[in-house]
């Protein structure tokens, strides 16, 4: 069975653990390679819709592990029991997904000793929950593939307060001067400042002063029009530059990785 560098990344980060709970399985994959590997005992792989789990049970099949992997139709973690798991992955979702699954499935967690999340966006926001609800992040990798970047991490029970920055590109990534996040920063650094570029000319970019004929109300709606483009570009590129700002901290917490300043 043949894993994207993303899953492989995925199940590099999951720990030892007697039952995972893989919410959102897809094909299945990677509870049976999880279970194949010895990191995990068993598995509940869990999906919402009943295609990919069909998919699932094919798989599990085809690796003659149906006495070690059940399947379950479950919209999140509806269908877990409390203390039934004791890793629960949810990989390959959006990030507000993530939080809402991780929120309503709360009491079900009280058993379990490690998260294993990748989430698809608003990385910030999942890790502002964890840090929020007694979890601290203990492992992170990223990886790049086909053009994307996938941060990734384990959290484990524990108390750790992020600041922006950590929340926003991860507090183990920017530790461990991770060689991708790097890779992204720079990459983001230089799409903003295209971006703050643009949104600055089209801000000093003058009116049209043709004469053109027209009525006094609608000249004043024409002014206000051009008053209000500048203060949307405006109010656009001090965004952009705050972010350049934080993107370029980052970039400098990471400086000397690899041997030396690498910008």
């Amino acid at each position: 069975m043949m894993l994207s560098e993303r899953l492989q990344a995925v199940c590099a980060l999951c720990p030892q653990g007697e039952c995972l709970a893989d919410i959102g399985t897809d094909h299945g994959y990677v509870p049976v390679t999880l279970v194949e590997e010895g990191i995990v005992k068993k598995a509940i792989a869990m999906d919402v819709r009943k295609g990919p789990l069909s998919r699932a049970n094919a798989s599990v099949k085809e690796a003659g592990l149906s006495d070690r992997i059940s399947l379950r139709l479950s919209d999140g973690m509806d269908g877990l029991q409390a203390e039934e798991a004791d890793v629960v992955l949810i990989a390959g979702m959006g990030g507000p997904l993530t939080v809402r699954i991780l929120t309503a499935g709360e009491r079900k967690l009280s058993g379990v000793k490690a998260l294993v999340l990748q989430p698809q966006s608003e990385i910030g926001d999942v890790r502002r929950y964890l840090s929020t609800h007694g979890w601290r992040i203990r492992r992170e990798n990223m990886v790049l593939e086909d053009g994307k970047y996938y941060p990734m991490m384990e959290a484990e029970r524990g108390q750790e307060p992020l600041s922006r920055l950590q929340l926003q590109y991860g507090p183990r990534l920017l530790e461990e001067r991770h060689p991708v996040l790097l890779q992204y920063l720079r990459h983001e650094e230089q799409t903003l400042l295209l971006v703050l570029e643009k949104l600055k000319a089209s801000e000093n970019t003058p009116g049209a002063e043709d004469g053109s004929r027209g009525t006094a109300c609608t000249q004043d709606a024409d002014k206000d029009g051009s008053r209000e483009k500048k203060d949307t570009a405006g109010a656009g590129a001090e965004r952009r530059a705050a972010r350049i700002a934080q993107v370029q901290m980052a970039l400098e917490l990471n400086k000397g990785a690899q041997g030396g300043d690498v910008r």
